[in-house]
């Protein structure tokens, strides 16, 4: 069992540095706050015995896709955006939506009797989680999977032969 500091200090961070993704003006910069809120991530699911899932969430996400990610906000020479007015009328808006929206989450979690209750403790498996995943990946997924490592081929020399450029 992990300790609830952690767990509500991961969360945080995860909130945190998504909502800064949201807010950062600077592409570079909210890129690289996505990769902390993907670590966040990661670490919850450390926290839930889920360790396959929390190192793929880091080798994938936080590594592979957020270097690709970067290389195209390079690619396209995205600026620090502008800043302008803004349309307080639409943020207030907002805010009460969003003040709606979880006044009626908290109504239907607060009607919902399993909400109330504590989970089960998770069941132990004889088999570990890489290996029945590896399993399940290569035998019932098989071409699905390797249908999708072509599409990611092309569309590594798709990028590669787009930011390709003439020097004259």
């Amino acid at each position: 069992m992990v300790s609830p500091i952690l767990f509500w200090s991961f969360s945080l961070l995860m909130l945190v540095f998504g909502a800064a993704v949201v807010l950062n003006r600077n592409p570079v910069a909210s890129a690289l706050s996505l990769v902390v809120s993907f670590l966040g991530l990661a670490a919850l699911f450390m926290s839930l015995n889920a360790f396959f899932v929390g190192i793929i969430q880091i080798l994938v996400y936080a590594g592979a896709v957020m270097v690709l990610f970067l290389f195209i906000i390079m690619l396209l020479d995205l600026r620090a955006e502008k800043l302008r007015k803004i349309n307080w009328p639409a943020v207030a808006g907002g805010l009460v939506v969003a003040l709606i929206f979880l006044v009626q989450v908290l109504s239907v979690i607060g009607r919902f009797q399993p909400a109330r209750q504590p989970f089960p403790p998770l069941s132990t498996s004889a088999i570990d989680d890489v290996r029945g995943i590896g399993l399940r990946l290569f035998d019932a997924y098989n071409l699905p999977f390797q249908i999708i490592g072509v599409l990611v081929l092309v569309a590594t020399v798709g990028v590669v032969v787009l930011s390709k450029r003439e020097f004259r």
